[in-house]
Protein backbone atom coordinates (compact mmCIF):
# COMPACT_ATOMS: atom_id res chain seq x y z
CA UNK A 1 0.00 0.00 0.00
CA UNK A 2 1.57 2.94 -0.83
CA UNK A 3 1.53 6.49 1.15
CA UNK A 4 -0.67 8.42 -0.90
CA UNK A 5 -3.72 5.98 0.33
CA UNK A 6 -6.30 7.96 2.31
CA UNK A 7 -4.77 7.24 5.85
CA UNK A 8 -8.63 7.57 6.84
CA UNK A 9 -9.10 4.21 5.04
CA UNK A 10 -6.77 2.38 7.04
CA UNK A 11 -6.70 0.79 9.89
CA UNK A 12 -3.66 1.88 12.17
CA UNK A 13 -1.41 -0.33 13.71
CA UNK A 14 -1.89 0.55 17.60
CA UNK A 15 1.87 -0.36 18.60
CA UNK A 16 4.06 2.52 19.31
CA UNK A 17 6.70 4.24 17.44
CA UNK A 18 9.65 1.80 19.41
CA UNK A 19 7.31 -1.40 18.93
CA UNK A 20 6.90 -0.37 15.21
CA UNK A 21 10.97 0.16 14.94
CA UNK A 22 11.74 -3.43 16.64
CA UNK A 23 9.13 -5.39 14.60
CA UNK A 24 10.40 -3.73 11.48
CA UNK A 25 13.73 -4.52 12.20
CA UNK A 26 13.11 -7.34 13.31
CA UNK A 27 11.36 -8.48 9.90
CA UNK A 28 14.03 -7.01 7.57
CA UNK A 29 16.80 -9.58 9.41
CA UNK A 30 18.58 -6.79 10.86
CA UNK A 31 20.67 -6.77 14.76
CA UNK A 32 20.29 -3.30 16.78
CA UNK A 33 24.19 -3.17 15.86
CA UNK A 34 23.71 -3.39 12.31
CA UNK A 35 21.41 -0.27 12.24
CA UNK A 36 23.49 1.53 14.50
CA UNK A 37 26.48 1.18 12.11
CA UNK A 38 24.27 1.98 9.09
CA UNK A 39 22.58 5.25 10.72
CA UNK A 40 26.10 6.03 12.50
CA UNK A 41 24.79 6.26 15.89
CA UNK A 42 25.33 4.50 18.98
CA UNK A 43 23.92 0.84 19.83
CA UNK A 44 22.23 2.71 23.05
CA UNK A 45 20.57 5.22 20.67
CA UNK A 46 18.62 2.21 18.67
CA UNK A 47 17.72 0.93 21.97
CA UNK A 48 16.26 3.93 23.08
CA UNK A 49 14.30 4.55 20.17
CA UNK A 50 12.87 0.95 20.31
CA UNK A 51 11.94 1.17 23.97
CA UNK A 52 10.23 4.98 23.43
CA UNK A 53 12.83 6.32 25.64
CA UNK A 54 13.08 9.01 22.51
CA UNK A 55 12.51 9.49 18.91
CA UNK A 56 14.96 9.71 16.01
CA UNK A 57 15.39 12.85 13.96
CA UNK A 58 13.84 13.84 10.90
CA UNK A 59 16.72 13.11 9.02
CA UNK A 60 17.28 9.87 10.63
CA UNK A 61 13.85 8.85 10.75
CA UNK A 62 13.73 8.95 6.49
CA UNK A 63 16.85 7.05 6.00
CA UNK A 64 15.85 3.95 8.97
CA UNK A 65 12.25 4.04 7.55
CA UNK A 66 14.07 3.16 4.16
CA UNK A 67 16.89 0.75 5.40
CA UNK A 68 13.83 -1.35 7.19
CA UNK A 69 11.57 -0.90 4.27
CA UNK A 70 8.86 0.77 5.65
CA UNK A 71 7.13 4.17 4.99
CA UNK A 72 7.69 7.10 7.54
CA UNK A 73 3.59 7.35 8.05
CA UNK A 74 3.53 3.77 9.12
CA UNK A 75 6.40 4.12 11.48
CA UNK A 76 5.09 7.37 13.13
CA UNK A 77 1.07 6.56 12.77
CA UNK A 78 1.33 3.11 12.46
CA UNK A 79 -0.86 3.75 8.71
CA UNK A 80 1.53 3.19 5.10
CA UNK A 81 3.79 0.58 4.23
CA UNK A 82 4.49 -1.85 6.60
CA UNK A 83 6.96 -4.47 7.18
CA UNK A 84 6.50 -7.46 5.14
CA UNK A 85 5.03 -10.51 7.28
CA UNK A 86 7.18 -13.67 6.98
CA UNK A 87 4.90 -17.00 6.71
CA UNK A 88 5.96 -19.82 8.62
CA UNK A 89 7.57 -21.58 5.65
CA UNK A 90 9.49 -18.64 5.46
CA UNK A 91 11.00 -18.96 8.88
CA UNK A 92 11.70 -22.65 8.76
CA UNK A 93 13.66 -21.77 5.82
CA UNK A 94 15.79 -19.20 7.13
CA UNK A 95 16.64 -20.88 11.08
CA UNK A 96 17.36 -24.22 8.66
CA UNK A 97 19.84 -21.92 6.59
CA UNK A 98 21.43 -20.52 10.02
CA UNK A 99 21.80 -23.91 11.41
CA UNK A 100 23.33 -25.14 8.32
CA UNK A 101 25.76 -22.25 8.73
CA UNK A 102 26.51 -22.64 11.95
CA UNK A 103 27.11 -26.39 11.74
CA UNK A 104 29.98 -25.55 9.47
CA UNK A 105 31.30 -22.55 11.16
CA UNK A 106 31.96 -25.16 14.32
CA UNK A 107 33.15 -27.46 11.41
CA UNK A 108 35.72 -24.76 10.70
CA UNK A 109 36.46 -23.88 14.29
CA UNK A 110 37.02 -27.63 15.46
CA UNK A 111 40.02 -27.96 12.26
CA UNK A 112 41.35 -24.52 13.03
CA UNK A 113 41.64 -25.51 17.00
CA UNK A 114 42.99 -28.99 15.85
CA UNK A 115 45.58 -27.36 14.17
CA UNK A 116 46.40 -24.38 16.23
CA UNK A 117 47.36 -27.42 18.77
CA UNK A 118 49.49 -29.24 16.32
CA UNK A 119 51.25 -25.53 16.14
CA UNK A 120 51.97 -25.39 19.84
CA UNK A 121 52.83 -29.19 19.89
CA UNK A 122 55.50 -28.40 17.26
CA UNK A 123 56.47 -25.39 18.78
CA UNK A 124 57.01 -26.71 22.07
CA UNK A 125 59.24 -29.54 20.51
CA UNK A 126 61.33 -27.22 18.66
CA UNK A 127 61.81 -25.41 22.25
CA UNK A 128 62.96 -28.77 23.75
CA UNK A 129 65.23 -29.70 21.13
CA UNK A 130 66.76 -25.70 21.46
CA UNK A 131 67.07 -26.47 24.85
CA UNK A 132 68.84 -29.91 24.84
CA UNK A 133 70.89 -28.74 22.34
CA UNK A 134 71.90 -25.45 24.36
CA UNK A 135 72.80 -28.20 27.11
CA UNK A 136 75.04 -29.84 25.06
Amino acid sequence: MSDTTNIYEETPDLDTIGGRLSRARESAGLSVKEIAWRLGVKIATVNAWESDRTLPGAQRLNRLAGILGVSISWVLHGVGTAPMEHGGQQTVKNVTAQLEKLKLLHLETGQLIGQIEKDIERVAAHRAEERLDLAT
